[in-house]
């Protein structure tokens, strides 16, 4: 599981690379003091962004311990759930997440969103990075009796059940707007599977994508299909199958497939700031 964190890591700094900080696009002060990076996994991200900002305490939370050795000296790694009442005391310049599909009901997600606002600093930003479920082509390639267009229909239908939907890519910047926040800004990717693109940055980006999935389809998807099933519970055994199935149809290079992915950034606004009427969002 750990292996899909680093490669979902890459991925994104890949797909962003040609930034002077493929980190994050948040216009942060610049000298922030404290940022937050909740569901940091294996605290890459957190480490990454400890060592660019030294004089900045960066805090990384999650609901187990990552077996990190090392880390900078103003990094913390802590084990707490975000939706138990926050304690820190200092207000953030930043507070990041990724991937964290799955992770929260919409109720929850809106508790999540409000004590993001309440513990930043006025004219400090949240940014978020998540993807679709769905596996898709622009041109055809999937056969449409391909396995590969069961995944989304099979993983959203079993998350549909357990009350948290696989959907907060089309739903965070409502959201994010909802609890308060201004200058909402996005970035729309599509994330390759597999080393099919010409384009030698997204030939690098598919080749790490098709790792993030290969390595992390099992974890993904055992808990939801073996628990709530589509349409009815499946057993580990049925599971295992599908997935190995899934990796071979991943494998044929012949199939242009990718997921949708979308980066969205936002502000706080100043206690002084007349928030008048809303401003299309910014998109790229």
């Amino acid at each position: 599981m750990f292996e899909t964190y680093e490669a979902g890591h890459l991925l994104t700094l890949v797909l962003d690379s040609e930034r002077d900080n493929p980190l994050f696009r948040s216009p942060i002060v610049k000298n922030p003091k404290h940022i937050l990076d909740l569901g940091t996994g294996k605290g890459v991200w957190a480490i990454d962004v400890a060592d660019m900002f030294p004089d900045a305490t960066v805090r990384g939370v999650d609901l187990f311990p990552p077996p990190v050795s090392w880390m900078p000296p103003n990094c913390v790694l802590e084990v707490d759930d975000a939706l138990q009442p926050w304690t820190w005391r200092e207000p953030f310049d930043l507070i990041y997440m990724r991937i964290m599909i799955g992770s929260f009901s919409d109720p929850e997600w809106d508790r999540i969103y409000k004590r993001c606002y309440d513990n930043l600093r006025p004219g400090a930003w949240i940014e978020q990075v998540e993807a679709s479920p769905v596996i898709s082509t622009d041109d055809g390639s999937i056969p449409e009796d391909s396995i590969l267009h069961s995944w989304g229909i099979n993983t959203r239908d079993a998350a549909k059940k357990s009350g948290r939907d696989l959907d907060a890519i089309d739903k965070m910047t409502d959201s994010i707007r909802k609890a308060g926040f201004v200058d909402i800004q996005e970035k729309n990717y599509k994330w390759p599977i597999g080393p099919w693109p010409r384009d030698k940055k997204y030939k690098e980006a598919g080749t790490v994508n098709a790792q993030h999935w290969l390595s992390g389809m099992e974890g993904w998807c055992m808990w939801l299909l073996t628990k709530f099933g589509s349409p009815v519970p499946w057993t580990k055994e049925e599971v295992q199958v599908y997935v190995a199935n899934m990796r071979k149809e991943l494998r044929t290079p012949r199939y242009h497939a990718y997921q949708r992915a979308r980066r969205v950034w936002a502000r706080k606004p100043f206690p002084n700031e007349t928030v008048g009427k809303r401003e299309e969002n910014k998109k790229e």
